[in-house]
């Protein structure tokens, strides 16, 4: 039985990262989330990491061979490849060689879209629910990926005011490098509805964003997504919250609260703006709401 998300806390206490500090203090402004960069051969590495979801995103370069268990498939590594992984799914790697080397950075949604969401390296489909994860990579791909992971490292330990943009945009030459590439396409699947209906959900999700004046937000309610994905709304919520953990309802309120973040820091809207093309008819209704889930009002936020 899969058990709830890994946090980061946790993941630094059970692979015993050098930087223990990083429990406690995120390395990136609280505001807008948390990053991270190491080498793979600092951390307590085990034959085996227990197959389980975890609350951030990871870009891995894996040198080393193993098998990798992602969602409902599982697939041998016997050469370096570049891995994405997501909180949505479930992942556990176990090593076959002792020689186990690479990066890799973990990082919160909230801090690749601190720019704004149509810029989130996570509009991309090696992050989605049902993409390829796994790209395979030669030896002169790997020297660049390598050199790209060198320079994030370095710039972590300066003092430059905008090293967190730099450093996303690091993160951007790695995805595009991936994106080059064919996705591996080896994979042993099982059949999986569950998977399915939640990939379809949270595509659909994601598509109703960024929101503005002229296009408001139209998918509000689980009821909403399972009359356009024409299932039972049981049926919805039942597949998404057993392959994330989270349910449609907390999936929807995030996106949400993220897009409404965005906009309270990028755009001169009035709340009330802010509130209609993110559904809400009464502005009240919309500060309530953000400030539940935030707890502080969507004013104290922008200021």
């Amino acid at each position: 039985m899969i058990q709830k998300s890994e946090t980061i806390k946790e993941f630094y206490k059970r692979v015993s990262l050098r930087d223990v500090g990083a429990e406690t203090e995120p390395q990136a402004n609280k505001e807008w989330g948390h990053f991270n960069v190491y080498k793979r051969n600092e951390i307590a590495c085990k034959q085996y990491t227990p197959y389980n979801r975890r609350d951030f995103y990871k870009i891995s370069l894996v040198i080393g061979k193993g098998t990798l268990y992602y969602a409902d498939k599982w697939l041998k590594i016997d050469r370096n490849i570049l891995l994405f992984s997501n909180p949505n799914v479930p992942y556990s790697w176990e090593a076959s060689s002792t020689e186990q080397s690479g990066y890799f950075c973990l990082f919160t949604e909230g801090f690749v879209s601190a720019n704004h969401q149509s810029d989130s390296i996570l509009q991309y489909p090696l992050f989605k629910i049902g993409g390829n994860p796994v790209y395979f990579i030669d030896d002169e791909q790997t020297k660049k990926v390598c050199k790209i992971y060198e320079e994030m490292m370095a710039e972590m330990e300066t003092g430059y005011r905008y090293k967190y943009d730099l450093i996303r945009s690091y993160m951007n030459l790695i995805v595009h490098e991936a994106l080059k590439m064919e996705p591996a396409d080896s994979y042993l699947k099982h059949k999986n509805a569950a998977s399915r209906i939640t990939s379809m959900f949270l595509e659909l999700l994601e598509r109703q964003f960024p929101v503005s004046l002229e296009y408001t937000l139209q998918l509000k309610s689980a009821n909403d997504f399972a009359d356009r994905l024409s299932v039972h709304t049981n049926h919805l919520n039942r597949a998404v919250k057993k392959v994330t953990g989270k349910t449609t309802t907390e999936h929807i309120t995030g996106k949400i609260i993220q897009e409404a973040k965005a906009i309270l820091n990028h755009t001169d809207w009035n709340i009330a703006d802010v509130a209609y093309c993110l559904g809400f008819d009464d502005p009240s209704y919309f500060n309530n709401f953000f400030k539940k889930q935030t707890s502080i009002t969507p004013k104290t936020f922008r200021n």
